[in-house]
């Protein structure tokens, strides 16, 4: 896969720029090699969270923002939707910084006219909703997973292994955690039913999904933290996941497309 892909549309959230976690090399890949009409960021792109805490920024941080400027000023149009990580920037929804528009949510047609909500989720998210000092303190816990799958991946690759993630194993693992996506999703469709659209689109639980709930079309373009995944847009209208599974150098091939699995259209 060394050539450029053009999709009509792509959503990537949860990259949470500012952390250890943050993949922020295998974006940076991900956004050379795909270019696309219309880039929705489904929130936490930078994370307040864990920048207020103790400060953590590398050149690759820098990059991937410096990546999104550069297609806001050509010809993709770039719309900004924060997150509860990113919640600083919902003070400006409606504004427009760099050529990115920021909104609060965002309704988007497809080629084949379906209309899907864009919104980052965490108004469904009752913990981040009503006991913020818990979400807080789910943070802390959920970077220390991080920083353990870090080492994990470290000796994978030293034994040649590719990235896998660990903790997003665990995740789905623990029954609260499952029930939580569940009751998360069927949230986010019944919103979407209440909007007269077809689908909506959202970021929050890192968990990369496309499928029907009682007839809403349900995509979730998890994160560039745990699977390392956006959904895409193809020009005539259908969507897949995309997870883009190890950085590339100089010495070895594009990374490859790992699993793409389209929608029921």
């Amino acid at each position: 896969m060394s050539e450029t892909r053009h999709c009509r549309a792509i959503w990537i959230s949860d990259v949470h720029l500012g952390t250890r976690g943050c993949k922020a090399e295998f974006l940076l890949d991900f956004l050379r090699h795909h270019e696309s009409d219309y880039l929705y960021l489904v929130g936490d792109i930078v994370d307040g969270w864990s920048l207020k805490r103790s400060w953590f920024w590398q050149q690759s941080h820098n990059d991937v923002l410096q990546k999104l400027l550069r297609k806001a000023r050509k010809e993709t149009r770039v719309i900004y939707i924060p997150g509860n990580h990113d919640e600083f920037a919902r003070d400006y929804a409606e504004a427009n910084f760099g050529g990115i528009e920021i909104r609060s949510s965002a309704v988007h047609i497809t080629a084949d006219d379906r209309k899907l909500l864009v919104l980052h989720g965490d108004e469904f998210d009752g913990v981040v909703k009503f006991a913020r000092w818990i979400a807080v303190l789910g943070d802390m816990g959920y970077q220390f997973m991080l920083w353990i799958n870090h080492w994990f991946n470290h000796f994978r690759r030293r034994f040649g292994y590719p990235y896998w993630s660990l903790s997003a194993y665990i995740k789905g693992k623990v029954k609260n955690a499952v029930q939580f996506i569940a009751d998360f999703e069927q949230a986010v469709a019944e919103a979407a039913r209440e909007r007269g659209v077809d689908g909506v689109v959202c970021g929050h639980i890192h968990k990369a999904e496309i499928r029907d709930i009682d007839g809403i079309l349900y995509c979730n373009d998890g994160d560039w933290v745990e699977s390392c995944s956006a959904l895409v847009e193809d020009p005539d209208g259908s969507l897949s996941i995309v997870y883009w599974d190890r950085l590339a150098t100089a010495a070895e091939p594009i990374p490859r497309l790992v699993h793409n699995r389209r929608d029921a259209a």
